[in-house]
């Protein structure tokens, strides 16, 4: 099979699954085999193209040219293979992680959520194998569009409210802003392609360039950088599973990676140093990181400050972007993958919570530690990554992300990076610190004695896993296998991520080094 047939086979593949899972909308079971079958066979194709990118081929797929100059084209890259890569293993976890979830918490419309997710996972691929704008503004509004019936799952007032500000900024800065800097860059330049170096030439002024700049850091609003990021705390009334897409498996991957593809690719590194509004977006990016982590420390439901973290996260990205350093840039890039990981873990988490104890609010979960370790100790690794200390993967992209700051001597940017870090320890660890370490007077008034305690609980039938709200095992009442298996898997991920950070690095460097491995 050659690398051009992969390309348009990992793309499609996931659309293939569609129709069958509609048909077995009766049939539970086997919707989801179909959808772990598929899963994986996509991660398989995706993956065998791994060898290919590293050793500096770039293989290119053009299904048909619309205008002159501008084609529906796909292109290998390290930056896309590193997106893809996560965006399909991550979609396999987090089907796992459903299955229990949604039978746990006996969600309603599971067939439209695994044909809605497929779906999705197919145009995130189309995003990380687009080769110039046309193609990734396509896939980037089919995802927008997917995902859609997904924030409002549960079909209740609020879930209406927040998809229709969803809907609201992520289509209208995509139209307003996006679509009219593509356009002015088709006008200028003649050519929409993700080209090394950029495609600004000299007949292109940096008063044009300047301009266009914050059209697309802006426009590509799945970025969520202030003030157009109220869509993704929106969003979080949505099923765990869901904000575990929106947030580590493709929607807010698709804004920063869209957000790296074009500073690297359509401006180019060393333009970004010459233009004016590369700075005062810089500290904008820095502002949405400090303020977030304020604004996450000040919400008690867990969901919601888990939101408020991601905003402030992504905009490490996005800052690493307009650096102007290939250290940065690369810290930026690495920051995709530890990100993804280690805030999967968190929302995994949190979802674990509320199946097992109905809880959602920080202030509910005095000593629920002691009744689900698993969950909380994969927690405490969660954060300990985005917080970024060894032994875990995100200490790795933070660390690039200052030698990124350093390299351009801004020591401002240095300290905020810093401050983020540990506003990041304050809202993160005191929710592990309550769940270990405070008696939780609710769970004792849950079960009085222990035999009213036996008298209510579910009990575990082993080959029924999924079926129960909780696994319960000698005292403690984890959330069902399913669950808790994934959670622990993407836990294990941040520290592999600590090993295995230099193969990543050098994986990425052709990016920042004109494409040589």
């Amino acid at each position: 099979m050659t690398a051009e047939s992969s390309i348009l086979i990992a793309i499609i593949l996931p659309l293939f699954a569609v129709p069958m899972l509609v048909m077995s909308s009766s049939r539970p079971n086997q919707r989801e085999r179909i959808t772990l079958v598929t899963a994986a066979v996509t991660f398989f194709v995706i993956g065998s193209l791994f060898d290919d990118v590293a050793s500096g081929a770039r293989p290119t797929l053009t299904l048909g040219e619309l205008l002159p100059s501008l084609s529906i084209t796909f292109t290998l890259e390290p930056l896309g293979m590193l997106f893809a890569g996560i965006a399909s293993s991550l979609w396999i976890v987090t089907t796992i992680y459903a299955i229990g979830y949604m039978r746990g918490h006996h969600e309603q419309n599971q067939t439209r959520f695994f044909v809605c997710f497929a779906i999705a996972i197919s145009s995130a691929i189309g995003i990380a194998f687009s080769g110039n704008l046309l193609t990734f503004f396509i896939f980037y509004e089919v995802l927008t569009l997917s995902t859609f019936p997904l924030v409002t799952h549960s079909g209740t007032e609020s879930a209406k409210r927040a998809g229709r500000v969803y809907l609201g900024i992520l289509i209208g800065t995509s139209i307003v802003f996006l679509l009219t800097a593509i356009v002015w860059t088709y006008n200028v330049t003649n050519t929409l392609d993700f080209t090394e170096g950029g495609i600004f030439g000299e007949n292109v002024s940096v008063g044009v360039m300047a301009t266009l700049l914050p059209l697309y850091i802006f426009g590509i609003g799945k970025a969520a950088v202030m003030p157009f990021h109220r869509w993704l705390p929106a969003a979080m009334v949505a099923p765990t599973p869901v904000s575990a897409l929106l947030h580590a498996v493709a929607v807010v991957k698709a804004g920063v990676f869209g957000v790296l593809k074009v500073t690297i690719y359509i401006f180019g590194i060393d333009n970004l140093v010459a233009l004016g509004s590369s700075a005062w977006i810089q500290y904008l990016a820095a502002a949405t990181i400090l303020v977030a982590s304020l604004v996450a420390l000040s919400r008690d439901n867990l969901k919601a400050r888990l939101a408020y973290s991601t905003v402030s996260q992504l905009s490490y990205i996005v800052l690493a972007s307009l650096l102007g350093s290939a250290l940065g840039t690369l810290g930026g890039a690495m920051h995709i993958a530890m990100h993804a990981f280690g805030k999967i873990t968190l929302f995994f988490c949190a979802g674990a919570i509320m199946v097992a104890s109905h809880k959602t609010e920080i202030s509910q979960m005095r000593g629920l530690g002691r009744k689900m370790p698993i969950t909380f100790f994969c927690f405490l690794i969660g954060s300990l990554s985005i917080i970024g200390l060894p032994p875990f993967g995100g200490v790795w992209s933070k660390w690039y992300l200052l030698l990124g700051a350093a390299d351009i001597n801004e020591v401002i940017f240095i300290l905020i990076l810093m401050i983020s870090s540990l506003l990041n320890v304050a809202y993160l660890i005191p929710i592990v610190i309550r769940g270990f370490y405070n008696e939780n007077l609710e769970i004792d008034q849950e079960y009085p004695s222990k035999t009213h305690y036996t008298e209510n609980r579910r009990l575990l039938d082993p080959g029924d896993a999924v079926a129960n709200n909780v696994w319960r095992v000698r005292g403690f009442h984890e959330a069902p296998a399913t669950c808790i298996g994934a959670l622990s898997f993407t836990a294990l991920g941040c520290v592999v991520l600590f090993f295995y950070a230099d193969t990543l690095f050098r994986f990425l460097h052709p990016i920042v080094s004109g494409g040589a491995p």
